[in-house]
């Protein structure tokens, strides 16, 4: 355990000491002498944002309520916190007992951010564990991974001991079940990972060798044994409500991110965008009853005192009875004036019945994500909307009181042109308009539009996994033409930094060969890549050219359809095949239904749900 009396020093002397004391309500506090596994939540950025997800709650409280396992939590520390740990010897330690990372079972990181990814290796280095999983000790813990990043799991195959593909609620007790046992036993950790490699869902990448051709490109990749699968299937929950949900949450003593209970409607996107990563490896669709989302809404607002509710999902506009629950949310907290909080919202789908109700108990800020400045765009990215939507879905907010309203655009996709760009600005003008064609007694409130346009990633599973990304300089001479038009002061023009973008892009697509390069990266002072004020492109740069590595070959290269990609082996539902056509599609500008209005034959309801979604 850590010395309480050299931490408490020390806490005085950092920013936000309330990060790293624990102890806030709802934590979990276990005895050791009854603990079989220890299990250390680890999200890769500090606290504010690692306390905004719900996964971390999710897992925390499932692991939580087995006899004989304790999960605790482990964020990364700021630099002030980092420097005092270092300079006093102090190994990164988990909030709940105090305990250095090395002395658990299992190191769990949760991947949903690509530049989040040096400082994994800083936490771990922090926590005096080896940064390559061939250098660490029997005793050493594993070091286990899910979430959205390991779709492509070949950039962190050096680090990563396991990597779980899917939904994990039901597989990680299943591996903490196989340790148990295996701990008993007293074997070697290579017979642990020799028994849980052959649980769908669970990825070994030191199971595996990866051969390449002349050209850089991926010749084969090799079980070292016949029993290691060749394929990794992805793992999925098939009833949300009969799947497990907190009852409680964390109430943290700093003000976070996301400072409201998060309540998921259901998983999944029949829309179909080509752009979207979540939208393809996260089908099919599955809803929670209006029922149970009530009863826990009840449940998590006597256990936290939040004022607010965020109904969170990939398109919170698609739940099926959403009016229905909006309602019955309302009626249940309207004494409590506890309110709403809606997603970006689809622009075709909204709803202003609901949008009335809502903004009755509390107003928040509306968001939408045209995504694309031209219809041509838009239908190239199967987005499945009209202009009009928009128009007459700002007007009905401008009308019911709404003054303020976000617009997200990305830049860069596939097919775009220079009038694609100039499209941003006329549909920002345009809302802007709306609000001033007005009457003057029902324009409410200071107008503000804030367009937002980030920079295009191409992910794996999507119709654009083969497309080649922008240049950092292509990127740049786009956000600096629409900075050059957009000059009206109700307008707030955002952009993404290009080059943050590119890197990942980088690792987004990369293969074991990129692995090299996040480490040596990490070894020049590279982290917390993600903010702005420690990012530090050039020591990026030096890296590729003292390992000879392009980094263009992974972002800004054009792939062929019969090119080995690093994620091949994976199996998310959606086919190969599925993916080419909707890329062919894009091409054309053609657009592809809905699920929801009949299927489209992605191949998820083969593969996984044995019959219709």
């Amino acid at each position: 355990m850590i010395n309480e009396e050299i931490l408490d020093k020390i806490l005085k002397k950092v920013e936000k000491p309330g990060r790293y004391i624990g102890r806030e309500q709802n934590s979990v506090i276990k005895d050791l002498n009854d603990i079989d596994t220890r299990f250390a939540f680890a999200f890769p950025d500090i606290y504010d944002v690692g306390m905004s997800h719900l996964g971390l709650h999710i897992l925390y409280n499932l692991l939580n309520k087995e006899k004989g396992i304790y999960c605790e939590r482990v964020f990364a520390p700021w630099v002030d916190f980092e420097d005092e740990l270092r300079k006093n010897n102090i190994p990164l330690f988990s909030l709940e007992t105090k305990s250095p990372i090395k002395d658990f079972d299992f190191i769990g990181f949760t991947l949903q951010y690509e530049m989040s990814y040096t400082n994994i290796l800083n936490m771990l280095d922090l926590g005096d564990i080896a940064i390559r999983s061939k250098d660490r000790k029997e005793k050493d813990p594993f070091v286990i991974a899910g979430g959205p990043c390991v779709y492509n799991p070949e950039t962190l195959s050096e680090i990563v001991d396991i990597f779980v593909i899917g939904e994990s609620e039901e597989l990680i007790l299943e591996i903490m079940k196989i340790h148990k046992e295996w701990k008993k036993e007293n074997k070697y950790k290579v017979d642990f990972l020799e028994r849980i490699s052959k649980l769908q869902g669970v990825y070994i990448p030191s199971f595996y060798e990866v051969t390449y051709k002349e050209d850089g490109t991926i010749k084969e990749r090799i079980p070292k044994k016949e029993s290691y699968p060749k394929v990794i299937k992805k793992r999925i929950i098939k009833n949300l409500d009969d799947t497990y949900y907190p009852e409680k949450l964390i109430i943290p003593y700093v003000e976070i991110v996301h400072d409201r209970i998060m309540l998921e409607i259901f998983r999944g996107c029949t829309r179909g965008c080509r752009f979207c990563q979540a939208g393809m490896i996260y089908r099919p669709v599955r809803e929670r009853s209006v029922e149970s989302l009530l009863e826990l809404s009840k449940k998590l607002v006597d256990a936290t005192g939040h004022e607010e509710i965020s109904l969170s999902s990939l398109s919170t506009s698609d739940y099926s009875r959403l009016d229905e629950l909006v309602t019955k949310l309302i009626d249940e907290f309207k004494e409590k004036r506890i309110g709403l909080a809606l997603p970006s919202l689809r622009l075709d789908s909204f709803s202003l019945e609901i949008i009335e109700k809502i903004q009755k108990i509390r107003k928040t800020g509306l968001t939408f994500a045209p995504e694309a400045g031209s219809q041509r765009l838009r239908d190239v990215i199967n987005k499945g909307i009209e202009e009009e939507n928009l128009i007459d879905s700002v007007k009905n907010a401008f009308e019911l009181g709404w003054s303020t309203v976000k617009l997200y655009f990305m830049i860069g996709l596939p097919t775009e042109t220079k009038e694609d760009v100039y499209g941003i600005k006329d549909l920002s003008y345009k809302v802007k308009e709306v609000f001033f064609k007005l009457p003057r007694e029902k324009r409410k409130g200071n107008l503000r539009v804030t367009s937002s346009a980030s920079c295009f990633v191409p992910k794996p599973f999507t119709p654009f996994q083969w497309h080649p990304q922008d240049t950092i300089d292509e990127f740049k001479e786009k956000q600096n033409l629409l900075k050059d038009i957009i000059k009206d002061r109700k307008v707030n023009f955002n952009t993404h930094d290009a080059r943050l973008s590119f890197l990942e892009g980088v690792f987004a697509r990369g293969d074991r060969k990129v692995c090299e390069v996040l480490i040596k990266a990490w070894e020049k002072g590279c982290k917390f890549d993600g903010w702005s004020n420690i990012f530090d492109y050039e020591k990026w740069k030096q890296t590729f050219d003292e390992l000879d590595i392009d980094p263009s070959f992974y972002a800004n290269r054009k792939r062929d359809y019969d090119e080995i990609l690093p994620w091949d082996f994976i199996s998310v539902g959606v086919t190969k095949k599925y993916l080419i056509k909707e890329n062919e599609k894009a091409l054309k500008g053609e657009l592809t239904k809905d699920c929801r209005e009949g299927c489209t034959g992605c191949g998820i309801n083969t593969k996984f749900t044995g019959g219709v979604c």
